[in-house]
This record gives structure tokens, C-alpha cells and sequence, in this order.
């Protein structure tokens, strides 16, 4: 009976083996994360939707819901590399191979910081970046993990997030001041810089297009940007407590992981070993080899040989991307690519279904919560109320920085971003003095405080948790 309770058929993932204990946890996790993004939602529907309420460009019945509908739209067709990059902080092939337990613990810690520190910026009504709360929490877990257990932080993407985090909204102010000067000195047209004094106030047809495709640019960045850490929690969350389903894509079969690693074989018998490091060719001839040998033997799928597949496919990939050195005619070059771009998506990959939860959350919990916050984007930044040129400057700022980050693969505060691209517009208005120094000490003092403490939090909550393993 006892083993007949441990099985249960999941939607999407089939039967699965956890206790009752491990089973009621892990519905906790997703509950959580779903949580997280739909108070992810709450945070950053202000910084779409802030600007198009504040200069009458729609009501906010409107712009909610619109800025539901493409934060949506923005998770689901994104992609997953910001999702992967964050992944990546955490030791996940170590993970793996380790009992249930502590991933479950590591993921609860992650979660539970990240809820804790969110709400509570959000109840103050403070613009508190979610991508800082998100990274704190990984890594104080993982500093956590690697007390008792092999793994380490990995710094190098830790440090190409934090610069990412730091430079975007520097960015988006100096872009955004830059615009606005360009608006006041080149363009110089009275009706932008008009500021809306009632309910029917509102901008010109031409100008309210604008504002209105700004706002959908910004809501569906945010999405495919914000939303993808929603899709890396959840992967986390599925890789720790079903490792042996997660940790290859199961839509990809071992003939296509085949077909990919005879045609990296195939372009590396076509290079001249006298004009690359001889040491890095065996290692990639190696790596095929060996990861070839697993299939042949039938286990590739094996809970037991998984985790060290998974490893082998990675290892084929590490050394094609460090084979820098080998000369290969620019065929052979993009048949390489493309071959260890195939095998790395069985690895770095995220279902539709799961992109399609996240999706939900983040555009429900945008239409819900978001006056406190747009109250202070709107409002409290600058000292006087946001003009059409304002507006429209900070989020066109605002998109082109979110936009060009997830095409790298790197997490930005959309928060942070839309405020500094506000900020920036109030500067170049009336300078420095148009600014509402209270409130930009307060988004500032959240700036500065979101990752200690958010790393504290995680940590403590690993070391606690993990008293009851």
C-alpha cells in the first residue's frame, strides 16, 4: 500500500515516485512560485501601464487587462535563455545526484525568500526590483547548499547578471535624458510636453498611439524578460524534485542527440590538427566518443546513467564553444553551431506547458494589485505630473533596454529600468531639482538592500529547512 501511495500521474510528467511528505512539498514549491510571479505582477504592472494612466492615454480598466494580455504574450513566445541564465547559479548537476530533500529544501529557501522580500516592498509601495530579489535568493541558497554539499555559486554568470542589473537602469536614464532633449531642442513640438489637468484631458490621437504602443512594448518585454524567471524557478522546482524527467528534454529522442553529435564528429576529421591545440581536439573527440557509447548501450535514459548523460551532452557542448582555435571553412563552422545549439536545448529547455503557467500568473496578477505602485512611478518620482513626452520617452527607454537584454539572455529590473527612464525625462525637463528626492532615497535604499537581503533570508531559511532533512 505504502508503494502503491508513492506513485501518482501528473499532468504533462506521468507517473511519478514521491512520498506524501515530498509529494505535499512539492505541490507547496509550485504553488509558491506561481505566487511569486503572480505577485511579480503586482510590482511591475506599474511600469507599463504607469505612464499611459497618468497622461489619460487609457483608463485604467483598460491598461491593466492590455498590460495583462502582453506581459502574457511576452512569457509565452520569449524564449528560455534569461530562464537558463538564472538557472545557472545554482549547482544543478550536483543537485541532481543528491537525495530529493535537499532540492526541495534549496528550492523553498529560493521561493520563500524571494515572496517574503517582494511583498513586503510591495505593501510599502516601494518600486523593488523582483530580478534582485530572485538572484539574492539563488545564490544565499546555494551559499547554503555548498556548506554541507560539493557545487558552488557560479560567479562568472552571477557577475554578468549583476553588471547587467547595475548598467541597465544607467542606461535607461542616460537614453531616456537624452531623448527628452532631443524632444525639447530639435522637435520642439508645445503638445507633447503638455501635462493632463483632468479625467478628460486627454492627448491627441497620434500622441495617445504612441503612448498606447509604448506601453505594449514595455508589458511584452517585461514579459519575456521578468516572466522567464518565473520559468526558471519553475524548472528548479521540477528538476529538484524529478530530476530523472527533467534533466534531458524528453521530446528529444537519442537518434536526433545522434544525428547532432555524428555531425560534430563529421565537421572536427575535417580540420588540420597542426592548426588547433591537439589537446582540445581529443577532448571534443572524447567527449562525442564517450557520449555516443551511452547511447549505444541503452541507458541514456536510465535514472541511474541520466544525470551523468546529461553531463556528457554538456561536456560535448563546453568544448565546441572553447574550440575557438580550429580552422574550419565557414560550412563546417555553421554545421558545429548548429549541432551544439541542437544538443544544448536538451538541456537548456523549458515545456510549453510550463511556459504556459507562468504566462498565466504573470498576466492575472498584472491586472491585480497595481495601484500602489503606479501611484509612486506615476506620481511620486518627479515633482510634477508626467507630460506626454515624459511618458512616452521613459518607456521607449524602457523597451528597447528590456528588449535588447533578452536578447542576450540577461535578466534586467523592469522596475528599475522604467523608473531610471523617468527619471532621466524629469532631468531633462527642469534638472536635477524636478526630482522627488524622498522617493528616489527609497527606490534607491531598495536597490541597495534587495540583494543582502535577500541573500541573508535564503541563507537562513537553507540552514533551517535543512535541520529537517
Amino acid at each position: 500500500m505504502h508503494v502503491f501511495l508513492n506513485f501518482i500521474n501528473l499532468p504533462f510528467v506521468g507517473e511519478v515516485d514521491l512520498g506524501g511528505g515530498l509529494l505535499a512539498l512539492f505541490f507547496l514549491c509550485l504553488l509558491a512560485v506561481v505566487g511569486f510571479e503572480f505577485v511579480n505582477g503586482f510590482h511591475d504592472t506599474a511600469n507599463a501601464v504607469a505612464t499611459v494612466i497618468y497622461t489619460k492615454a487609457l483608463k485604467p480598466m483598460v491598461a491593466v487587462p492590455w498590460s495583462g494580455f502582453w506581459n502574457f504574450m511576452g512569457v509565452f513566445t520569449g524564449g528560455v535563455a534569461v530562464a537558463m541564465g538564472i538557472l545557472k547559479l545554482v549547482p544543478l548537476n550536483e543537485m541532481m545526484a543528491l537525495p530529493i530533500k535537499v532540492g526541495a529544501v534549496l528550492v523553498l529557501a529560493v521561493l520563500l525568500a524571494s515572496i517574503i522580500w517582494n511583498l513586503g516592498t510591495w505593501w510599502l509601495g516601494i518600486p523593488c526590483s523582483s530580478s534582485h530579489t530572485l538572484i539574492g535568493a539563488m545564490i544565499g541558497a546555494t551559499l547554503g547548499f555548498t556548506i554541507y554539499y560539493k557545487g558552488s555559486v557560479n560567479w562568472d554568470k552571477a557577475g554578468e547578471i549583476g553588471m547587467s542589473l547595475i548598467l541597465s537602469p544607467l542606461f535607461g536614464f542616460g537614453c531616456a535624458m537624452l531623448l527628452m532633449y532631443f524632444l525639447k531642442h530639435i522637435v520642439r513640438a508645445p503638445i507633447l510636453f503638455h501635462a493632463p489637468t483632468g479625467e478628460n484631458d486627454r492627448p491627441p490621437i497620434l500622441i495617445r498611439g504612441l503612448l498606447i504602443l509604448t506601453c505594449t512594448l514595455v508589458s511584452f518585454f517585461h514579459g519575456s524578460n521578468d516572466g522567464q524567471k518565473g520559468v526558471g524557478l519553475l524548472m528548479l522546482i521540477m528538476i529538484a524534485f524529478l530530476p530523472a524527467k527533467f534533466a534531458l528534454d524528453q521530446r528529444v529522442d537519442d537518434s536526433k542527440i545522434l544525428v547532432s553529435l555524428a555531425s560534430i564528429e563529421g565537421a572536427m576529421t575535417k580540420t588540420d590538427p597542426s592548426t588547433a591545440g591537439q589537446t582540445t581536439l581529443d577532448q571534443l573527440n572524447t567527449a562525442v566518443a564517450t557520449a555516443k557509447a551511452t547511447i549505444a548501450s541503452g541507458q541514456s535514459r536510465n535514472e541511474k546513467v541520466v544525470f551523468q548523460f546529461r553531463k556528457q551532452v554538456q561536456a560535448v557542448v563546453k568544448d565546441v564553444l572553447a574550440d575557438k582555435g580550429v580552422t574550419l571553412h565557414a560550412g563546417d563552422r555553421d554545421v558545429l553551431s548548429k549541432a551544439s545549439k541542437d544538443l544544448n536545448s536538451t538541456t537548456d529547455y523549458a515545456p510549453v506547458w510550463l511556459i504556459l503557467i507562468i504566462s498565466c500568473s504573470l498576466g492575472i496578477g498584472t491586472m491585480i494589485g497595481w495601484k500602489r505602485i503606479v501611484l509612486t512611478i506615476g506620481e511620486k518620482i518627479g515633482k510634477e505630473h508626467l507630460n506626454y513626452a515624459q511618458g512616452a520617452t521613459a518607456e521607449i527607454t524602457a523597451a528597447a533596454t528590456i528588449g535588447l537584454s533578452t536578447g542576450f539572455g540577461l535578466p534586467v529590473s523592469t522596475t528599475h529600468v522604467l523608473s531610471s527612464g523617468i527619471a532621466g525625462a524629469m532631468v531633462a525637463s527642469n534638472g536635477t531639482k524636478n526630482l522627488n528626492s524622498n522617493t528616489l532615497k527609497a527606490i534607491g535604499m531598495a536597490w541597495i538592500l534587495t540583494l543582502p537581503v535577500s541573500i541573508a533570508l535564503s541563507f537562513v531559511l537553507f540552514m533551517l529547512f535543512h535541520l529537517f532533512v
